[in-house]
């Protein structure tokens, strides 16, 4: 994959995040605010780009979006490969808890 071609997936990807987002927000705005990890004042923010302004946010050469998991135990309850299906449920569920509470400490 060459250098053109990976800044192409980004916008793209951003593009996609930034959409989403903002329908998530405008249809639901605390459950917005917990899937995606934001603060009140993105949420606004976000909710307001028109789509020239988004446009122009996605063509960076950053991803806008990132990894919430960023430790072992999450990532271990999430690729919990191998276990039945209700031990896998309940390990998501126990990954969710633990992001949900690290949205409340974030916020």
């Amino acid at each position: 994959m060459d250098t053109n071609q990976i800044l192409a997936e980004i916008r793209e990807a951003n593009l996609s995040y930034l959409m989403l987002a903002q329908s998530l927000i405008r249809a639901d705005r605390e459950q917005a605010l917990f899937r995606l990890g934001v603060s009140e004042e993105t949420a606004t923010l976000i909710a307001t780009l028109t789509p020239a302004q988004m446009m122009k946010i996605a063509t960076g050469n950053t991803l806008l979006c990132r990894f919430r998991m960023d430790d072992d135990l999450v990532w271990g309850l999430l690729t919990s490969h191998g276990k039945s299906a209700a031990n896998e449920s309940v390990s998501r569920l126990h990954a969710s808890i633990l992001m949900a509470g690290r949205h409340q400490e974030a916020a």
